[in-house]
């Protein structure tokens, strides 16, 4: 790409590269450490459990600023299923508001001064196949200030880098366990599925 020829200093660079391995690699297994947490209880957590935790990070990301669709990202739920809760839920729903509004007023909104937590959905993005362009559209900046980021940090490049090389070889994001069939032939839950006890509604 015409922009990656502009790039930072390559030792500086390198000198980056551990710590954005470091935070990609904390990213990708915050699932697998909250399991941890959530393997000290006795029995199977519930599917509200799994919703709740995806609800409470939106609200978080929601919180700082972010828009629905980097709330998605962030929470790695897919766009219409938040989109669904938001339309059923109406708890979940004033809470994304409240959430909205503290952020409002403390003068962030999305598209609005760049944040942290926007490289965050960014790296996100990235990790999970989007591109350069599609990720900066879904953290709520546009390509080419994304870019102008790019080239003056050799913190974001490390991050972009590694994100990319820790891209899976298909997409993954959170589908609730009542969408979740089991394949015949596949190993047991206990071998390689997480187990999710089922809510009656």
């Amino acid at each position: 790409m015409m922009y990656e020829s502009r790039r930072p200093d390559a030792d500086a660079v390198t000198a980056a590269t551990p710590q954005a391995e470091h935070a990609v690699e904390w990213l990708a297994a915050r699932e697998d450490v909250e399991q941890v947490f959530r393997a000290t209880l006795e029995g199977i957590p519930s599917e509200r459990d799994e919703r709740l935790a995806r609800m409470a990070d939106v609200l978080q990301a929601t919180a700082q600023g972010l828009g629905p669709e980097a709330a998605a990202v962030w929470a790695g739920v897919p766009a219409r299923l938040l989109q669904q809760w938001l339309a059923t839920d109406a708890a979940f729903a004033s809470a994304v508001r409240a959430a909205s509004a503290l952020a409002s007023a403390h003068g962030l909104a999305p598209g609005g001064r760049r944040t942290p937590a926007m490289l965050r959905v960014v790296v996100l993005a990235l990790s999970r196949g989007e591109t350069f362009d599609a990720a900066a559209g879904v953290a709520g900046l546009t390509p080419h200030k994304l870019r102008l980021l790019w080239r003056a940090s050799p913190t974001l490049v490390a991050l972009v880098e590694a994100a990319r090389r820790s891209r899976p070889r298909t997409r993954k994001s959170y589908v609730p366990a009542a969408y979740r069939p089991r394949k015949p032939g596949r190993p047991s839950p206990g071998t390689g599925y997480r187990l999710v006890q089922r809510d009656d509604e």
